[in-house]
């Protein structure tokens, strides 16, 4: 599948956590072609700070291979990663992470900081981002306009 099918797919996750109430970021983990992991935002239904999407599908592709070490893996996700997201996709040992939007304010494969680039960290995780950029930053302005007119 191509890269902009992976990121329909995170979008599809995005769009489950906007019905939730949840900031609308999604994620999905491809192993050999095939998903094997996906998540979503669950920060408000779960009360956890780290319950971001890519913690969810890291903690699930984890539990689907039987392994810390995803290894040959790669991360599609709507909105860049945070540092902390960023951290685990390093930590995790991922072949490459792929972003819709990117983040200006916090975004850590690229925007403000390249964590899953630096050399100066034991794993190296190129990062891609702009797929489907422009509908992964609808479904954010959507949830961000509905919620300044309080819905």
């Amino acid at each position: 599948m191509t890269d902009e099918e992976m990121m329909a797919q995170a979008l599809e996750q995005a769009y489950l956590a906007l019905a939730e109430g949840e900031t609308p970021v999604g994620c999905v983990i491809v192993k050999e072609g095939r998903i094997i992991a996906r998540g979503r935002n669950r920060r408000e239904t779960e009360k956890d700070p780290t319950a971001h999407a890519e913690m969810e599908a890291i903690r699930a592709a984890a539990r689907a291979t039987g392994d810390w070490r995803l290894t040959g893996c790669e991360l599609y996700v709507t909105l860049e990663p945070c540092p902390m997201c960023a951290g685990a996709i390093v930590q995790a040992r991922l072949a490459r992470v792929v972003y819709g939007a990117a983040d200006p304010r916090q975004g850590c494969a690229g925007s403000v900081y390249r964590v899953t680039e630096d050399p100066a960290f034991t794993h190296f995780c190129p990062a891609d981002g702009g797929v489907l950029e422009k509908e992964c930053r609808a479904v954010l302005d959507e949830f961000f306009k509905n919620a300044r007119q309080g819905r």
